[in-house]
């Protein structure tokens, strides 16, 4: 009888921290959303001042390095949190203000970076502060801080099985006596319930008070001919040079920043992006609405500039991490895999863009099975914005990518210590 009643007490919180998860995650979205608007659409129209946010960019740089200096190197991704987890059995929400701050910032600002990373240990930070504020959550907080990221990374990228692939990803491995006391069919009905909780009251939100994010655009479908099998095998060779090129970058761009001051390198971070956005601005912000405008015009721009820009956001989005304003790379980097599809299939096909979707869903696949190393979940993933007509071929190259990257030498501990999936 004791037992029913501490299933359905946890049950409950399950639920409500689902809830409160989705309620976080879209005032945050939505925040993000307006203040993006007002600072570089509203803003610059009202003053007549084209320039402005390069000042802005440059000031929030300044903001993040300050904030930095004070508190710490946030906002921290989904496996630093884990570790810090794994290590501690807490996580210290005393700087959720300093979290918070850390991970709008480079958003509003356009730095090429996702949400995903500042939300995971901000709703993390916020069940911790519940298990010491509610006396029956406190024993079961690492399972609550679990079933929250799942509900933030489920609703970011519109797949609750990503949400708890991803999380139980970070906690394989763990010894028996570091996980949870839960029976595992009791853990994924309660993460089940809690991203139910999390979708529908963001659902309820979006419908009483408007959308908080659009979303990545996603391809309706894709046109499957012989060539494009016979292809395959270059794609997935793209997709892994592709991982080794963002690897060699950010290894550098990290060396670089080392010899930097922290607040120097995130205000010259927010310059040279509002600089960028002046030039270039194709290359900011996680790549959502610039997606959509290749799918909208497919045949738009060169085959050898869209090359070029994959390349150039590659680079950006390490830039951006290692230099400060940082933040997520799943979705700068998909959008840039993007590019490289459309840009590879219009020099093999010029005037087919039909080709042009498989081959980047393919090559996003092969980047980030290689850097992953969990083809599942890549596959999962990537059914964020590509058909599911075509899971089977994401898995394929997903396991191919991190097949190849494994037999080059590199080991999955040393993948995960470099993948921007963690904070630097």
């Amino acid at each position: 009888m004791k037992e029913k009643k501490q299933g359905g007490i946890i049950l409950l919180l399950s639920i409500i921290l689902g809830a409160f998860s989705g309620f976080v995650i879209w005032c945050f979205l939505k925040a993000v959303a307006v203040c993006t608007d007002y600072v570089w659409e509203k803003l610059p129209e009202m003053t007549g001042f084209s320039y402005l946010p390069l000042i802005l960019c440059t000031t929030g740089g300044l903001i993040a390095g300050i904030i930095h200096k004070k508190y710490g190197e946030y906002p921290e991704e989904l496996a630093i949190v884990a570790a810090k987890i794994k290590k501690d059995k807490y996580y210290d929400y005393r700087n959720i203000g300093a979290m918070l701050f850390s991970a709008f910032i480079p958003l509003v600002c356009g730095a090429s970076v996702g949400p995903e990373a500042g939300l995971t240990g901000i709703i993390a930070a916020l069940c911790y502060w519940v298990g010491d504020n509610v006396s029956y959550a406190k024993k079961n907080a690492k399972v609550f801080s679990e079933l929250g990221e799942a509900v933030t990374l489920g609703q970011l990228f519109r797949s609750p099985l990503f949400g708890i692939l991803a999380v139980e990803e970070v906690k394989a491995g763990e010894d028996d006596e570091v996980r949870e006391s839960l029976q595992r069919g009791e853990k994924l009905l309660y993460y089940g319930l809690s991203t139910a909780a999390g979708f529908f009251a963001i659902k309820a939100l979006d419908h009483i008070f408007g959308k908080a994010m659009e979303g990545f655009p996603s391809f309706d479908s894709v046109s499957l001919l012989s060539a494009d099998y016979v292809l395959i095998v270059l794609y997935v060779s793209v997709g892994v040079l592709l991982f080794l090129f963002y690897e060699k970058s950010e290894a550098l761009i990290k060396k670089l920043s080392a010899v930097i001051p922290v607040i120097a390198k995130e205000s010259f971070c927010g310059f040279l992006t509002g600089i960028v956005s002046l030039f270039l601005p194709i290359v900011l912000f996680s790549g959502e609405e610039e997606m959509a405008n290749l799918m909208q015009k497919p045949g738009a721009l060169a085959p050898l500039f869209l090359v070029a820009v994959c390349l150039i956001k590659m680079i950006m989005t390490a830039f951006c991490i290692c230099f400060g304003m940082k933040g997520g790379h799943f979705f700068p980097v998909i959008f840039a895999c993007t590019l490289m599809g459309y840009g590879l299939s219009g020099f093999i096909f010029p005037g087919q863009t039909e080709h042009a979707v498989f081959a980047a869903g393919i090559i996003a696949a092969a980047m980030l099975g290689a850097q992953l190393r969990k083809p599942l979940t890549v596959a999962v993933l990537l059914l964020l914005c590509f058909p599911v007509s075509i899971i089977f071929w994401l898995f394929l190259s997903a396991a191919a990518g991190s097949f190849v990257v494994t037999r080059l030498g590199r080991g999955r501990e040393d993948s995960l210590k470099d993948s921007s999936l963690r904070s630097e």
